[in-house]
């Protein structure tokens, strides 16, 4: 018995001295243990109601699809609040994200919610929502297609650089910094840009059941408040996240509403990232939803 006790010391002892002697690195386990164990409430009771937001510009919609698509298929989830502040962004990820919405409507309602800016690319994945609602003060649409790029030809002349090329196609240098671009280059890309701002005003269209032959009143890039918005058919609603949220627990008919809490480590990151892409998205010309 007494052998028994002694070992016992012996091990709580050894544990002490280890602590002791990792004190900074034991409790930095304890941390990351921490923040890998769901909360109380989180444990005990699965959320029914899930907000999926979308900030900042739209750069790379994995993220975004991927949570989209979880919430389409885990049968928990009744009905999913799409919450968006962006200026907007590059055309194929806004692209997948409204398509991605889309899908999601087929199995359970999407409120939309313009939390601050939603436009351009910010709009376009708003757009098949079952229904958008928009904070007072937010700002709608901009519903248009750009491209820009630099002409730096001045400037490496004064500094001595110039740039060799070989290239083969007529349009191989379309967009390139390095000169001013030919009428026949600027007719190309004119050619992308209209097609794109075409298939962004026929969507619009289409998902908010407008008649295109008067976007020059809804499309055009036009900037809208919310009531504006309203006023041409851009949202359904004005209000503020609350009714919102309420308007989603109406559809998904859940008589206890429970929604998801967004890991506060999970948000930095998000933030961290889309800033850094966002930073290098500057240097790279692109034809964008802005």
């Amino acid at each position: 018995m007494m052998e028994i006790i002694r070992k016992i010391g012996t091990c709580l002892a050894s544990g002490l001295k280890f602590i002791q002697e990792h004190f900074k690195a034991t409790l930095l386990v304890l941390f990351v243990i921490w923040l890998l164990l769901p909360s109380g409430d989180e444990g005990m009771t699965s959320h029914n109601l899930q907000k999926i937001s979308l900030t900042g510009p739209i750069l790379d919609a994995t993220p975004i699809v991927e949570q989209i698509d979880k919430a389409g298929e885990n049968p928990d989830i009744k009905g999913v609040l799409f919450s968006i502040d962006s200026p907007g962004g590059a055309v194929a990820p806004s692209v997948e994200i409204a398509y991605a919405i889309k899908r999601l409507t087929e199995s359970k309602p999407v409120v939309v919610y313009a939390a601050g800016i939603m436009a351009s690319g910010g709009y376009y994945s708003a757009i098949w929502g079952n229904e958008i609602i928009a904070n007072p003060g937010s700002m709608i649409g901009s519903i248009g297609v750009i491209m820009q790029g630099a002409d730096l030809s001045e400037l490496m002349e004064k500094v001595g650089v110039k740039t060799q090329t070989v290239h083969a196609g007529t349009y191989k240098q379309v967009g390139t910094f390095d000169r001013e671009w030919s009428d026949v280059e600027r007719a190309e890309l004119d050619k992308v840009i209209s097609g794109t701002y075409a298939m962004f005003v026929s969507d619009v269209a289409r998902a908010r059941k407008l008649n295109p032959a008067l976007s020059s009143e809804f499309a055009d890039a036009h900037i809208f408040t919310a009531a504006q918005a309203k006023k041409v058919g851009l949202i359904d609603s004005i209000g503020v996240e609350y009714n919102a949220k309420k308007r989603v627990e109406t559809l998904a008919k859940v008589s206890e509403p429970i929604w998801n809490k967004e890991d506060p480590m999970d948000k930095f990151f998000k933030r961290f990232a889309a800033e850094g892409a966002s930073l290098a998205h500057m240097y790279f010309p692109s034809v964008s939803l802005q």
